[in-house]
Order: C-alpha cells, then sequence, then structure tokens
C-alpha cells in the first residue's frame, strides 16, 4: 500500500510573523518583569492578576503561532484554550484563598511533639 506523502509542513508560518511574536513575547516577559520590581500601590492586590493575564496571553501566543492552533480546527483550539482557562482558574482561586486563614495559621501555638522526645 503506497501512501504519497511529500513529508513537507503543513503550516508554514512566515518568518516575519514569527519574529513579531518572539519580539513580543520577550518584551511581555520584560513588562512582567518591570511590573514585579516597581510597587505602584495597586500591585499588592492585583499583581498576582496582572502576572497571571500577561502569562495567560504569552501561552495564547505560543499556542496560537508556535504550535500552529492558528490554522487548525477551531474545535482542538477551544479545547486547548478552555483546558487553559480552567488551570489557571484553579490555580488562581487556590492561590487566593489562602489568604483568607493564612493569619490563623501564623498565630496558632506551636506545640512541640513530645512522642518523639525521651522520658
Amino acid at each position: 500500500m503506497s501512501h504519497d506523502h511529500d513529508g513537507g509542513f503543513a503550516h508554514p508560518a512566515p518568518f516575519k510573523l514569527l519574529l513579531s511574536v518572539f519580539i513580543a513575547l520577550v518584551l511581555l516577559t520584560i513588562l512582567t518583569l518591570a511590573l514585579s520590581s516597581v510597587d505602584l500601590g495597586l500591585m499588592g492586590a492585583f499583581g498576582f492578576w496582572i502576572a497571571m493575564s500577561i502569562a495567560s496571553f504569552k501561552a495564547a501566543l505560543v499556542m496560537l503561532f508556535f504550535m500552529h492552533m492558528y490554522w487548525d480546527k477551531p474545535f482542538n483550539v477551544l479545547v486547548f484554550l478552555s483546558s487553559t482557562l480552567f488551570v489557571i482558574l484553579f490555580i488562581g482561586l487556590t492561590l487566593t484563598d489562602t489568604s483568607h486563614y493564612k493569619n490563623t495559621i501564623d498565630e496558632y501555638p506551636r506545640q512541640p511533639d513530645t512522642s518523639t522526645m525521651a522520658p
């Protein structure tokens, strides 16, 4: 049985496009670093969400152009984006919840473990 496959690449992306996406990723990384080192007052409350938004946008750029999902079937893009959204949502909600009980954990008196002490 003979299959005629030329082994060629299915979605050749122009070099200018890939270079533009790479430059955008580098600039967004620099922006993330700059925002983490500068305290603007609002970064305490929203810093995590701003960083996650930038990271999500960078992940979308990588997914669309470097993983060639831009040229793929829309259903595959939907599945990939929805799974990424749920991971970001679960991690984000878990991390924001820790601030509600951290004070209680820090104030809890620590008892020494007496089970391992010699009598």
